[in-house]
Formats: C-alpha cells, structure tokens, sequence
C-alpha cells in the first residue's frame, strides 16, 4: 500500500474521518474521494499512454532512419559490384584482343611486290 503506512494507521485516520466528518456525510466523501482517485488514475494512464506514443513514434523514426541507410548502403553494393562486373567484362575482352593481336601480327602480310609477279 502507502510506503510508511500501517494498518494501525489507517485505523486512526479512518477512525478521524468519522469523527470530523460525520457517520452521515462519511459515505459522500468517501465516494467523491474514489472517484478523484479514478481520475488521477485515468490520468496517469492518458499520460503513460502518451509518453509510450511518443517513445514509439522516435522508435519508428529510427527505423525509418536505419531502413534509408540500408537501402543506400545496398544500392551502393549494388552499384559497386556492377561496377566491378563491368570491370571484369572489360578487362576479359581487352585481354582477348591483346592475346588474338600477336597471331594476327605474325600472319605474313601479303606485300604488293608479290601481287605483281
């Protein structure tokens, strides 16, 4: 219950209660009292609920935030392993034509004093 607060007194104020305010009244005050209760309570609770909206929401901007840095981050692997593959098919055919331009420079290459005898 209360921090500090006994049954023997919750018995003495009780027992005040009745004797200030009266058997008569006692039951008013008693239930106007529940009720501000309920309303502190119902408070609170509108309270904590808005404080975990906005906790949420930050929550939801971050992942958003992260969601966006990992879409670059692929697109940028993306583009970066196209670029490699680019790379290699050019490499691959530049080497095919450096390998196929020795065989061509050896074929004997018909001069025009042959032509003419």
């Amino acid at each position: 219950m209360l921090p500090g607060i006994g049954f023997s007194e919750l018995l003495l104020l009780a027992l005040a209660a009745l004797i200030i305010v009266g058997p008569k009244d006692l039951p008013l005050m008693m239930r106007k009292a529940g009720q501000m209760v309920g309303k502190a309570r119902a408070m609170a609770r509108e309270f904590q609920a808005a404080f975990e909206d906005i906790a949420r929401q930050s929550e939801l901007d971050d992942l958003r935030r992260e969601i966006e840095d990992l879409k670059r981050t692929n697109a940028m692997t993306e583009a970066q392993a196209d670029l490699a593959n680019m790379e290699s098919d050019i490499n691959a055919a530049v080497m095919q034509r450096s390998e196929a331009a020795p065989d061509e420079v050896k074929a004997p290459v018909p001069s025009s004093k042959d032509d003419a005898a």
